[in-house]
């Protein structure tokens, strides 16, 4: 038998579904469990037996193969399968909160940006994505063998085009027909799912999208990796902005759950940059509460702070952000926006959903109302004070015997007692992850030590607002960890050189 709860990743099911270095252990079977364990998991959760449940897939080379095992898994449960094809994430559940589909539930095909031989499955439910809770459920049903017998049906019926409009109207609800005329606008969606953007939202608002590129389908990711996070994909759509003297470039990831932008000088709108121009956006029709990730900057607290709004940083996870986001408002506190730095962004008003199109909408609205008063988008972002210096260096555990969740744990209390007792580190007073140390002696830099959700890795942030600050950083958190002969520090050994 399978182990499949090695399967769960966060609050998805990811795994190797291509032969190469690995040996595959998303297979046929496997997949096969896990589905029908999902209509057992919601037969309890719902009471019923009988479910209609669409299914899509990003442009992974394995999508087909895991997509037909899926469907033979709901159909042998009894279900009525819609199969929607190339699709993206966040499309995966508007479709389900969109009338005449009359859908239940759904998975997606997809594992983000990670490797081409990678795959994996996103359920849905009308109230969300599932959370690390339900997977372990569904995983816990699936090894042991649970599932409903039936005789279901199968249909193919794509939804992009229907959700494309949805984003075309929410755009044009706000500005009026063809409000990007005029504007060139370009797309990179790393071969992904994302290509969709450039012919069926930007080309029916009015933008030129000419100079648009790898929108082609291609599992392989023949031409950068679909990330917004990765410098590469960064730099190519950059080169292509200003190739092409385009106002703006956007880029997706795989399965379009996390965009980020580039401006018409080729410069990066992301991470600290995207939340910025996004808190600028929301937080002008009412002030509220960003809730982001832990490794944002003090320049992002000061902005949202001088535009009326609070900053909390929270854990990283997108769903932990989600989740605190959605807490905030249940307990009466408005916040209408959860971000990470990676591009994940969700939206209030938008069901909570991190949807990477949806945040594009967004960022076009307000280009297209800023060029009606003769400003251009970066004009909103003005005042964000940016660090000079941003790095991140991983650290390991040497040692396979090492529990590294207790003794990473331990660092990071160690590190909070000592920070407290130097006279030149200044603890951050909230933080929820990891311990945050600010640096008296060097102009507001800081550094983040944390662990990792789910690997024995210790990622360090630093940010610095002179040139040479975070290796000097790094060099005083160095004399201190060589403490812990545990830890693998090569990485930062390096880094300080």
């Amino acid at each position: 038998m399978y182990e499949l709860k090695k399967l769960k990743s966060g609050t998805d099911v990811r795994g190797v579904a291509v032969e190469g270095d690995l040996p595959v252990n998303l297979t046929d079977e496997a997949v096969e469990l896990i589905v029908k364990a999902f209509v057992k998991w919601l037969s309890e959760k719902y009471g019923k037996e009988t479910f209609k449940i669409a299914i899509g897939n990003d442009s992974r080379i394995s999508a087909e193969r895991i997509v037909a095992a899926a469907k033979n898994a709901l159909v042998a449960s009894g279900c009525s399968v819609v199969y929607t094809g190339l699709s993206s994430t966040p499309s995966m559940f508007i479709l389900l909160k969109t009338s005449g589909w009359g859908a239940d539930a759904s998975i997606m095909v997809t594992a983000s940006h990670m490797p081409y031989d990678r795959n994996g499955l996103k359920f849905f439910t009308p109230e969300g994505g599932l959370d690390g809770k339900d997977i372990d459920e569904i995983l816990e049903i699936a090894q042991n063998g649970e599932h409903i017998v039936g005789c279901g049906s199968y249909e193919e019926k794509p939804f992009m085009d229907e959700y494309s409009r949805i984003l075309v109207k929410t755009v044009e609800s706000a500005c009026g027909a063809l409000p990007l005329k005029g504007k060139k606008i370009i797309v990179d969606a790393g071969n992904g799912a994302g290509g969709f953007f450039a012919e069926k939202v930007l080309i029916p608002l009015g933008a030129d999208t000419d100079g648009s590129q790898f929108l082609e389908p291609n599992g392989y990711f023949p031409n950068h990796i679909p990330n917004p996070e990765d410098k590469v994909a960064i730099a190519s759509i950059s080169a292509a902005v200003k190739r092409e003297k385009a106002d703006l470039g956007i880029i997706f990831d795989t399965d379009v759950d996390r965009a980020a932008c580039v401006d018409s000088d080729g410069g990066e709108i992301n991470r600290n940059a995207l939340i910025a121009l996004v808190s600028a956006i929301l937080l002008k029709d009412k002030a509220g509460t960003i809730v982001t990730d832990s490794v944002t900057s003090d320049g992002l607290t000061e902005f949202i702070e001088n535009l009326g709004g609070k900053h909390l940083r929270y854990m990283r996870g997108y769903k932990n952000v989600i989740d605190k986001c959605k807490e905030l408002n249940d307990s009466g506190e408005y916040s209408p926006l959860a971000i990470e730095t990676s591009g994940h962004a969700a939206f209030k008003e938008n069901y909570y959903l991190d949807d990477g199109a949806y945040l594009i909408t967004k960022i076009l609205i307000s280009l297209a109302l800023q060029a009606k008063e003769g400003k251009n988008l970066t004009s909103l972002i003005s005042s964000l004070k940016r660090p000079v210096e941003a790095d991140e260096v991983r650290i390991t555990f040497n040692s396979k015997s090492v529990d590294f969740k207790k003794e990473g744990a331990k660092v990071i209390e160690d590190l909070k007692v000592i920070a407290a007792n130097d006279k030149n580190m200044i603890l951050s007073p909230v933080n929820y992850e990891g311990v945050r140390i600010n640096f008296k002696e060097r102009d507001g830099g800081w550094l983040l030590v944390r662990m990792s959700v789910h690997d024995p890795v210790m990622p360090i942030n630093f940010e610095s607002n002179f040139k040479g600050g975070n290796k000097s950083a790094a060099k005083t958190l160095l004399k201190i960890l060589e403490a812990y002969p545990f830890l693998e520090l090569k990485n930062l050994k390096n880094f300080t050189l």
